[in-house]
């Protein structure tokens, strides 16, 4: 693929472009900044140059063993959604194409042990964390993932998966990363290690707070973790729970309105200027702090206080801040660590180039059809646009 970005060329030579071109809707936008994130990763990736051409930032050389694998991980589990439509003959349609091809291609080079790409499963503790990611986007693409493998490519991912079962997770959120790796294993193969998924579930379920949030470990931390990992990953592990029947299912319609709530909230959180309020670690994933409000919108969960409309246009609208920031990228098309820009002090030691790859979560509603009601429905102002607005909006009230 060109550097120039494929989805726009696609649509000028289209008979669907518009005699003005300049005029974009939200879905092409989303999709058009999709394909400007996910690039260099999967064209990279497929082509068996990732570990080649992946930056690292200052006083990131530490994670070179293990940022390949984050950029991986978490691009595809943000993009896995809109994959799973599959392809079709419309402009959108033919770009999707061609990165289920690209995808694929870079899985098979990410699991194969005789790769140049070969990724870090096992030498310290971050692939646990990433193998997680990977496994969430294989739940979210079956079809178009897991599907076209040979026998002999999806036991290389089967094994890559089973070899982070000797990273011991910490009592914390990093619980959940054991249990959704199990639950792919459980979905694809049959068999899991079910205590990993047990003890995830207890936990969270002691650590709940009230009001659709739960505590990071037994303390409660103010961030986005709720969202980056936690509900998100409560969710996907109990859906293979159902899917199995297991007793460990009944939890889930719990779990969803707590999530429901959560997603709620996290609604009310964006201002009318399209900012949210920036706290707590990680935060230079940018909007990858709203996965669960994606989410939720993705399954046509929300609560009946937001409409869908709405949460196109509140995401859009951070998502156009943060993007357009001059210097997010770096002059190859690279993430840069920031929130509105390149910030390098908001780097904790954990994070490198490949951390930041986990904003594409915070596009998951892009797995909803062009026509769904949320892309087709006319603009619609958020909660805090239509308070600040002076509209008479209903109160808010915490969870029973």
């Amino acid at each position: 693929m060109r550097r120039v970005t494929m989805f726009v060329c696609l649509m000028l030579g289209s008979p669907l472009a518009r005699a003005d071109s300049s005029v974009v809707t939200d879905r092409e936008y989303a999709v058009t900044t999709l394909d400007r994130i996910a690039r260099p990763v999967i064209e990279s990736l497929a082509e068996g140059k990732l570990k080649e051409r992946l930056p690292l930032g200052p006083g990131e050389e530490s994670r070179r063993d293990s940022t390949c694998l984050e950029a991986f991980g978490r691009t595809l589990a943000g993009i896995a959604p809109w994959l799973a439509l599959g392809p079709d003959a419309t402009p959108e349609g033919q770009l999707r194409t061609r990165y289920i091809e690209l995808s694929v291609k870079a899985l098979v080079r990410a699991t194969d042990p005789e790769s140049p790409d070969f990724m870090n499963f096992t030498r310290g503790a971050q692939p646990l964390v990433d193998s997680a990611f990977l496994t969430l986007a294989l739940l979210r693409a079956p079809d178009q993932l897991w599907g076209p493998l040979n026998d002999s490519q999806r036991s290389n991912v089967i094994q890559a998966l089973k070899a982070t079962r000797k990273i011991k997770p910490f009592e914390s959120n990093w619980l959940l990363f054991s249990a959704v790796v199990e639950s792919g294993l459980w979905h694809f193969t049959g068999e899991c290690q079910l205590p990993a998924i047990q003890h995830a579930l207890a936990r969270h379920e002691e650590w709940y707070v009230g009001d659709g949030t739960y505590g990071d470990g037994p303390d409660y931390h103010w961030d986005y973790y709720n969202s980056f990992v936690i509900q998100p990953a409560l969710v996907a592990v109990l859906e293979v729970c159902q899917e199995k029947k297991s007793p460990l299912a009944a939890k889930f319609p719990v779990v969803l309105e707590r999530m429901q709530r959560y997603a709620e909230i996290q609604e009310r959180l964006i201002s009318p200027e399209g900012s949210f309020p920036i706290m707590g670690r990680s935060s230079a994933y940018r909007f990858g702090a709203f996965q669960a409000l994606s989410l939720v919108a993705l399954r046509h969960d929300l609560p009946k206080t937001i409409e869908p409309a709405a949460v196109r246009c509140a995401l859009n609208a951070v998502i156009r801040r943060m993007i357009e920031a001059p210097g997010t990228f770096d002059h190859q098309g690279w993430l840069r660590v920031g929130i509105a820009g390149y910030q390098p002090a908001l780097r904790e030691s954990y994070v490198s180039t490949g951390s930041l790859y986990l904003c594409l979560t915070g596009l998951l509603h892009l797995g909803l059809p062009a026509n769904d009601a949320l892309w087709t429905a006319p603009a619609k102002a958020w909660t805090q646009k239509r308070l600040w607005a002076g509209d008479d909006v209903p109160a808010d009230h915490a969870m029973p």
